[in-house]
């Protein structure tokens, strides 16, 4: 999503790496466990597992790690966790979708509806707002897998439909079908990427002034902060200098 990229590196500068990264890796360990006692621990015949465990690799999270969530999916003693979509409105009425894992539905149905009320925001009907989104496959790679020229290439060869590229990193998307095909592609020529994932890209922006920006990122940063929640996508529009601004606070 716009703005959404920013966002994440503003948490960062203001001195939460350590808590972020310790809830990251929480987040990526239920997904492995997830996947693999859905489809079972063998990496290629677990399509779900394989991007789980490559996205957690991205993220540099350690080996160990990794092999104790697998083990856990696949000896039949792990928790029975539910996947809900959540919508709903935010300030400025941003549309916000957010993905839950969640042991526990009244828990995260009440975490999740205070976040929205407590900061500008209201918890929808599940439909309410996923119109505005379409369902796509995203890889992410860093700077350094090449430059724009190269990513691009590569991306073309691969089937992707589009790419953007900044001094972050490159974000390859693709149809939501063939996101299996195209990540392996990618992974011939440019090697093992950042992230592998479906996601719900909004269709159109909306544009945020400066008077709710920090609503609209508080929002984000609450549902994000939740224990239940893996994701969370919206289609605010926030200009750089705003960000820059808020980075600044």
């Amino acid at each position: 999503m716009a703005g959404h990229s920013k966002f994440k590196n503003i948490m960062h500068r203001k001195g939460r790496q350590d808590a972020v990264r310790s809830k990251l890796f929480s987040k990526l360990s239920k997904e492995i466990t997830v996947a693999a006692k859905m489809g079972g621990g063998d990496i290629d015949g677990n399509p779900r597992l394989r991007l789980a465990v490559q996205n957690a690799r991205g993220q540099s999270m350690p080996k160990d790690n990794i092999q104790r969530a697998i083990n856990k999916g696949t000896g039949g003693d792990s928790e029975d966790y539910e996947e809900i979509r959540y919508e709903g409105y935010g300030p400025a009425g941003v549309a916000v979708i957010v993905e839950v894992l969640t042991d526990n539905r009244n828990r995260s149905a009440s975490n999740v509806r205070a976040c929205f009320s407590k900061n500008g925001g209201t918890l929808g009907e599940t439909g309410s707002v996923g119109f505005m989104f379409d369902r796509v496959g995203e890889i992410v790679y860093a700077a350094e897998a090449g430059d724009e020229d190269t990513v691009m290439e590569a991306a073309i060869d691969a089937g992707a439909e589009d790419v953007q590229s900044g001094e972050e990193g490159h974000t390859i998307t693709c149809a939501f079908e063939s996101i299996g095909e195209v990540s392996a592609a990618l992974e011939a020529n440019l090697g093992e990427a950042e992230s592998v994932k479906p996601v719900w890209k909004p269709q159109t922006g909306t544009d945020v002034d400066e008077q709710k920006a920090g609503t609209v990122m508080k929002l984000i940063e609450a549902l994000e902060d939740d224990d239940d929640v893996q994701n969370v996508y919206a289609n605010f529009e926030i200009s750089d200098e705003v960000m820059a601004k808020l980075a600044d606070a």
